[in-house]
């Protein structure tokens, strides 16, 4: 089997799907080639050379990456040129956007076998390949140093013989993978930190960080919906909304830094901070919304643009992990592999495609020229 790697060509997309540690292990049994489009690990600091002497072969440009692989592997999905180049049978594995129904249906067309990496199911025996939780990890953490690098006070308490600075109060809202890295590395660098989450049972895991629940009372009926599915939170009714809202706009008041994680698959991201709410902050707070990219947690946000709102500062940056992409691309490359590897055997190299594996048949999107997910 030939596994090719392109260049991403998404603007401001840094990552990319290999790296010297999985091209050795790819490579090791000899059974399998890998071939890397020429300076595609450039933007995650991984020069040419240091594939090579893992085991790779460079190839000149794009369209000879996807004229030779068998195994096509990607972070971002193909854009129409990309496309256009694939051929019948060729198997792609990437972040394909399962829910743009569009993109999976030009790729069955193409009698692409793609494989959406989103669409993973949230089980234990997948958490080694879970790249949504890697990547958001990573985003989590890069939120709030963006946000600590563009507030104009300090983060921690800092005593001095000039006086004291107070530490900057932080509110995390969507307490999963990301929100739990963002409480995390605030709390790290000394900030007083709050969070907020839909579903009850992340009250202990945000407790376990040192920081504050702000809870919001749940009927019988509200419990039962807010335990979410596949480890995401569920759009709640119009009056839990409306006191969630209550309860939040009261700390965001008092907030310096608000990290937004929420999202719902498939969905726009839910509002979470209106713009009432960021007119009562203070200024030169700083707000980061890290759902920006499905229409965002607060309205005023810009895609991949910081702008300032009612002396507020608003990040909108959507592609945050490419921001850290040398270990964002090694995660990203350790949980393909790790895929990769129910479907290649060690021992004869040979691919197989087992649809009654549920990981497998999750993430399988279209084969033979037909959409399997609807």
């Amino acid at each position: 089997m030939k596994l090719g790697i392109p260049a991403e060509t998404r603007p401001n997309e840094t990552r990319i799907a290999a790296t010297p540690e999985t091209v050795k292990k790819l490579t090791a049994g000899g059974h399998h080639a890998v071939i890397i489009q020429a300076g595609a690990g450039v933007g995650a600091s991984i020069p040419d050379e240091h594939f090579v002497a893992a085991g790779a072969t460079i190839v000149a440009s794009a369209s000879d990456v996807y004229q030779q692989a068998d195994i096509v592997l990607k972070v971002r999905g193909p854009d129409a040129q990309e496309l256009a180049r694939m051929r019948s049978g060729q198997v792609l594995i990437g972040l394909l956007n399962p829910y743009q129904k569009e993109g999976i249906e030009a790729l069955a067309k193409q009698g692409v076998t793609a494989f959406a990496m989103e669409a993973l199911p949230r089980i234990s025996r997948a958490q080694s390949m879970d790249v949504l939780s890697s990547q958001a990890n990573i985003g989590g953490y890069k939120a709030v140093m963006m946000a600590a690098n563009t507030y104009q006070r300090l983060t921690p308490m800092l005593m001095t013989a000039a006086g004291t600075v107070k530490a900057a109060r932080a509110v995390v809202m969507g307490v999963g993978v990301a929100g739990l890295q963002a409480i995390a590395t605030a709390k790290r660098l000394g900030a007083v930190v709050e969070a907020t989450d839909v579903r009850p049972e992340t009250k202990e895991q945000v407790e376990s960080l040192g920081a504050k629940f702000i809870e919001v009372p749940l009927t019988e009926e509200e419990k039962e919906l807010a335990k979410g599915q596949g480890g995401y939170a569920r759009e709640m009714g119009e009056d839990y909304r409306k006191r969630q809202a209550a309860l939040v706009a009261e700390r965001i008041k008092q907030a310096d830094i608000v990290i937004t994680t929420a999202l719902i698959p498939g969905r726009p991201a839910p509002v979470l901070v209106t713009e009432e709410m960021v007119k009562t902050m203070r200024p030169g707070s700083v707000i980061v919304d890290m759902a920006v990219e499905q229409g965002g947690n607060c309205p005023l946000s810009e895609l991949d643009k910081i702008v300032v709102k009612h002396d507020v500062h608003i990040i909108g940056i959507a592609n945050l992990p490419s921001l850290v992409a040398a270990d964002a691309s090694a995660l990203y490359a350790r949980n393909l592999l790790n895929f990769l590897n129910l479907m290649l055997d060690g021992k004869t190299g040979q691919f197989k495609i087992d649809r009654d594996d549920e990981i497998i048949a999750g993430t399988l999107m279209c084969m033979g020229g037909e959409v399997l997910r609807k």
